[in-house]
């Protein structure tokens, strides 16, 4: 019987160690590659990640490393679970050594400058590369504790998504498969903006039709947007979509949920940030989404809304307020003959 090759997962927060987990357990010898060399050598020792995913046994075919081009060299299928913000520094400088290797973003953001969604730099830094998104409902501590769960795999390349499939595919774990990668990951990286609101209403005690029709009409703003972007609207009535708002936007323990409760709770932005102790892409992705619906002229009264809570110092009631007198009369506005051009 051949040995395994091993598989990396880049990043050491709570989604890449339970990404790592699920491979080792279904047999893949795993190299999760971190920046931080205590971090890497805690979890050796310990066979935990304490500061993301505390009480969760690290499976012992996951090797914590902190040598980034060596594990590179050593694994064709990458699986990328860095910060939106550090992904493009900590891949460039090692471009040639990706050419041809399987990449997997697993980071739900928008890059700041470009608008460009994660797979798009990837592409960018690795133009010969195999790219594909992993996205869903998918709470990084449900699925280390395995929780029934399923996510999508997208890519125009369907060698790429079995390839996912066969190795990540478990009895607690249902990867389904998609052409539109786009579509999946701007539903990944939209609906973070959503749950912070979803936070907000919770921690100041609103009603469940509230949080209903926040949900809904979330759901009808990022698909109008990812419509006038190219994305294909039934995507949007998937796992990557409905699914992953409905989980983000309802549960504590999805982190951008968290930020939107703690600010709920009168903290400031900066003070709700350090509480959490780990990035929420919601953050980095208003500031760039209402400036994009702007230059493009998609209404978004609940992403302009946020925008203005967090950064004009304007509260939730105001905002809801203005939404319940602006919001247009036609309910699913965006399956329209247009939206399929």
């Amino acid at each position: 019987m051949t040995e395994q090759q091993p598989v990396a997962v880049l990043g050491g927060g709570s989604f890449g160690t339970a990404v790592a987990n699920l491979l080792a357990e279904n047999g893949v010898p795993v190299r999760q590659w971190m920046r931080d060399a205590q971090q890497a050598e805690a979890m050796r020792v310990n066979r935990e990640n304490p500061r993301y995913l505390k009480g969760v046994r690290l499976h012992d075919a996951v090797e914590p490393v902190t040598d980034l081009l060596a594990t590179l060299q050593t694994c064709e299928l990458l699986f990328v679970a860095l910060p939106s913000s550090a992904l493009r520094s900590v891949l460039a400088p090692h471009a040639q050594v990706l050419a041809g290797k399987g990449l997997i973003s697993l980071t739900k953001g928008i890059e700041a400058q470009s608008f460009k969604l994660m797979s798009q730099i990837l592409e960018e830094i690795a133009p010969q590369a195999r790219i594909a998104v992993l996205s869903g409902p998918n709470l990084a501590r449900e699925i280390a504790e395995h929780a029934l769960t399923a996510t999508v795999v997208a890519s125009e390349d369907e060698a790429l998504c079995q390839w996912v499939q066969d190795v990540l595919h478990g009895p607690t774990f249902r990867v389904y498969a998609s052409s539109d990668r786009f579509g999946v990951e701007l539903g990944g990286a939209l609906k973070n903006v959503y749950a912070i609101i979803a936070g907000l209403a919770a921690a100041l005690g609103m009603g469940e039709n509230t949080k209903s029709m926040l949900i809904t009409r979330a759901l009808a703003e990022m698909t109008r947007f990812a419509v006038s972007q190219g994305a294909n609207p039934m995507t949007f009535l998937g796992l990557a979509g409905v699914g992953d708002l409905i989980v983000t936007c309802s549960s504590p323990k999805s982190r951008n949920y968290q930020i939107g409760q703690a600010l709920g709770q009168g903290l400031s932005l900066a003070e709700a940030v350090e509480r959490l102790g780990e990035v929420a892409e919601g953050v980095n992705t208003i500031k760039v989404l209402k400036a994009k619906a702007q230059e493009v002229q998609v209404y978004m009264p609940l992403v302009a809304g946020l925008h203005a809570i967090l950064f004009e110092g304007r509260t939730l009631e105001q905002v809801i307020a203005h939404l319940m007198h602006a919001e247009p009369k036609t309910d699913v506005d965006f399956i329209s003959t247009s939206g399929f051009n």
